[in-house]
């Protein structure tokens, strides 16, 4: 199975089970994450024992490559002292060692090919986490302002928010109608002061007529007496 069959496997399974319990997106997006977290870091620890596998199969392949190397140096000894006996078991020997450096070969092939998949499996899940740290992110922040958005609405549609306003609008009618006598008092009072200051300008002006009238009597007082006083200065004269 590979990587990310497994993968899939896991995450499909954990978030049916969280469905189930209605858990919210970004649980399980962070879920996923973990599930991918934990995924990597056992592909790399895989990843390292392929390598450390393919170290061990490389100096075994290169002892195999000697032991070919010295068997095939004692057949060329055994045929120059006339042994073909001798050089015969040696080419045998190195048949054997041939057939051996051929399976480390091919299995030094697929351990290539295995640490070849890892690191493409380990490029892709590293994709994919980035991927799904950007929506992580994308999806708090969406999960934030719709509960933002969902707290303004229960804000606005509580009904006590409606009962304080509906006090307020009694508040303000009281208040209205306090202005409203306050007003009315002083519309009053100001009557009362105009008035008075009316009657304060209206006996202001009948004073002024009665002096003008008492002066114009004196005067004609004056003028009647007048005849009379010369009269009397010229009986005293004689």
């Amino acid at each position: 199975m590979g990587v990310f069959s497994r993968l899939s496997d896991i995450i499909n399974s954990n978030v049916n089970a969280i469905l189930d319990k209605a858990e919210d997106p970004e649980k399980i997006i962070r879920m996923v994450i973990q599930e991918m977290e934990d995924t990597l870091v056992e592909v790399r620890s895989s990843a390292a024992k392929t390598i450390a596998d393919q170290k061990d199969l490389e100096r075994r392949i290169k002892k195999v490559a000697s032991a070919q190397s010295d068997w095939e140096k004692k057949a060329e000894l055994a045929i120059s002292k006339g042994r073909d006996d001798l050089a015969k078991a040696a080419l045998i020997e190195k048949s054997k060692v041939a057939d051996m450096a051929a399976h480390l070969e091919e299995e030094m092939k697929h351990l290539k090919e295995a640490l070849e998949r890892t690191e493409d499996d380990v490029i892709k899940l590293e994709g994919k986490l980035r991927e799904a740290r950007a929506k992580k992110a994308s999806m708090a922040a969406r999960h934030k302002s719709a509960s933002n958005q969902v707290r303004v609405r229960k804000n606005l549609y509580d009904n006590r928010i409606q009962d304080a306003f509906d006090r307020f609008d009694k508040v303000e009618s009281r208040l209205d109608r306090l202005e409203g006598e306050a007003q009315a008092m002083e519309m009053g009072r100001s009557e009362n002061i105009e008035d008075a200051f009316k009657e304060l300008e209206a006996d202001d002006d009948i004073e002024k007529e009665l002096a003008a009238l008492k002066a114009k009597a004196a005067g004609d007082s004056e003028e009647k007496a007048a005849p009379a006083k010369k009269a009397a200065k010229k009986s005293a004269s004689k």
